[in-house]
């Protein structure tokens, strides 16, 4: 993941753990790097904690 979006992966493991939170500019490399977009990958994570 961290290759295919061009991020390190220490910082790509702090995300994932919420110890930073990414800019508009890593949510699109993410959304691109898992073939999609930033608004599919943020509803989904919406719809996530919707259901908490």
């Amino acid at each position: 993941m961290a290759d295919r979006a061009n991020l390190h992966r220490t910082y790509i493991s702090l995300l994932e753990r919420g110890k930073r939170n990414p800019s508009l500019n890593v949510v699109q490399a993410l959304a691109t790097a898992l073939g999609t977009t930033m608004t599919r990958l943020v509803s989904e994570v919406e719809a996530r904690q919707g259901r908490k």
